[in-house]
C-alpha cells in the first residue's frame, strides 16, 4: 500500500485506528528526505496491514511543533495510538522492516501496563 498523506485534519484519525502507524517526517528540500522516501515506501509495499504516513513538516507546521520534530526526517511508529518509536535520520530498509516485526510482535496490553505505572510512579515523585 502506498503511504498516505497526513496532515492536521486525519493525523489523530489514523493515530487512533487499531495496528501500527509509521509516520515520516519530511520536507521536500530535505536530501535525506528524498533518499528516505523508496525506503518507505518499499517497506509500505512489503507490510500491506501497517499504515504508512507522511507529514510535509512546511505544511504541518503545527504538528511538527506539537510532536517536537527538529530534525528530518524523523520516523516514528505507533500502535494502536501509543508512540513506541521515534528516531531522526534515515533509517535502512532491514532495520525499517525489523523495527515493524518488533512492533507487531509487542504484548501491548503489557506495554499499556507499564505506562500506566510509570504514570503512577510519576504522580508519587
Amino acid at each position: 500500500m502506498k503511504p498516505i498523506e497526513l496532515r492536521a485534519d486525519n493525523f489523530k484519525a489514523t493515530l487512533s485506528k487499531p495496528g501500527i502507524v509509521l509516520v515520516d517526517w519530511w520536507a521536500t528540500w530535505c536530501g535525506p528526505c528524498r533518499a528516505f522516501a523508496p525506503i518507505f515506501e518499499k517497506s509500505a509495499a512489503a507490510h500491506p496491514g501497517v499504515t504508512f504516513g507522511k507529514v510535509d513538516t512546511d505544511r504541518e507546521q503545527g504538528l511538527a511543533g506539537q510532536f517536537g520534530i527538529q530534525s528530518i526526517p524523523t520516523l516514528m511508529i505507533f500502535r494502536d495510538g501509543i508512540l513506541l518509536f521515534s528516531q531522526p535520520g534515515v533509517v535502512p530498509l532491514a532495520s525499517l522492516n525489523d523495527l515493524i516485526d518488533q512492533a507487531q510482535k509487542l504484548d501491548m496490553a503489557q506495554v499499556r501496563r507499564d505506562i500506566e505505572a510509570d504514570r503512577k510512579a510519576a504522580r508519587v515523585a
